[in-house]
């Protein structure tokens, strides 16, 4: 490994993105009967929002805001990705998106070249496919049926939409950062977020019945709000200004494999000795990215 002391830590920051956003699916899965998704995606960008904007507060200046379109374009790419996500999810089941979004590393490297000419290296490429292979092998539990049986409808179709967002978020970050401390600038993504999931999930925000939800889903959104919206967001914009992009995003593969670490920990649930074959791959092709 050779990466430079200048990008070790972009490399930490994602790797403590994917331990985060990996915890959030078992609390997520544990909260979701008790509340409609719309909802708890408003509400958890607001409780970020406000929660960096606390912090965020004493470093901010008027300047910061003077291009505030910048940060509804933002925060609606990531909002508009969690809307998508949510109306695929109504045709589709959660493995052929988690699938789909493979896909997302590969994209993000096609838009950082259009937008910033970012040339991913042969190696590069290699990497990303290892990583996206593994991450597919761990997804599909291992089930080469399951794998060559995927099969591509409406539902796929609208999260490869959800997914372009997702994947154009990184690179353009980096494009329209105009030297904002990272705390404010991703307090105005949050915003942008917000704005979005909010208008999407205004009637499912004014029916719930918060006095009434169970501590399971409390524990879930403020997880979500705070560590695996606030802090997450906070994470890809420090790496974006350190990494190139489609390593940024690749650092998503990781995910699955830490889910299932976490439930095996937590739970006593472990996979399968060949599905870790998948984790080894992407672990491995992870530790190629590290090369500058």
């Amino acid at each position: 490994m050779n990466a430079t002391p200048a990008s070790l830590p972009g490399h930490a920051a994602m790797l403590l993105f994917a331990a985060l956003v990996s915890v959030s699916f078992s609390l997520g899965a544990r909260a979701a009967p008790h509340i409609d998704p719309a909802a708890l995606s408003a509400a958890r960008f607001l409780i970020a929002a406000i929660a960096i904007g606390a912090i965020a507060a004493p470093r901010m200046r008027l300047k910061h805001f003077r291009a505030t379109w910048r940060y509804p374009l933002l925060g609606g790419l990531l909002g508009g990705y969690f809307v998508l996500m949510f109306e695929a999810l109504k045709l589709t089941d959660p493995i052929s998106t988690g699938a789909i979004f493979t896909l997302t590393p590969i994209m993000t490297a096609g838009f950082a070249w259009l937008l910033m000419r970012q040339v991913t290296t042969g190696r590069m490429a290699v990497s990303l496919a290892l990583a996206g292979t593994g991450a597919i092998w761990v997804i599909f539990r291992g089930d080469i049926e399951a794998i060559l049986g995927l099969e591509l409808g409406r539902g796929e179709a609208i999260f490869v939409i959800g997914c372009s967002f997702h994947a154009l978020y990184a690179p353009l970050g980096r494009m329209l950062h105009r030297g904002e401390p990272v705390l404010v600038y991703t307090f105005g993504g949050l915003i942008g977020g917000f704005l979005v999931t909010g208008l999407y999930g205004a009637r499912a925000l004014a029916e719930t019945n918060w006095t009434t939800l169970p501590p399971v889903v409390w524990i879930a959104l403020f997880y979500l709000a705070l560590a695996a919206t606030a802090v997450t967001l906070f994470l890809v914009l420090f790496a974006t200004l350190r990494l190139p992009s489609a390593k940024v995003m690749a650092y998503g593969y990781l995910v699955p494999s830490f889910v299932i670490l976490w439930e095996g920990l937590f739970a006593g649930v472990w996979v399968a000795a060949p599905v870790w074959l998948g984790v080894v791959a992407t672990i491995g092709a992870l530790l190629l990215l590290l090369k500058d």
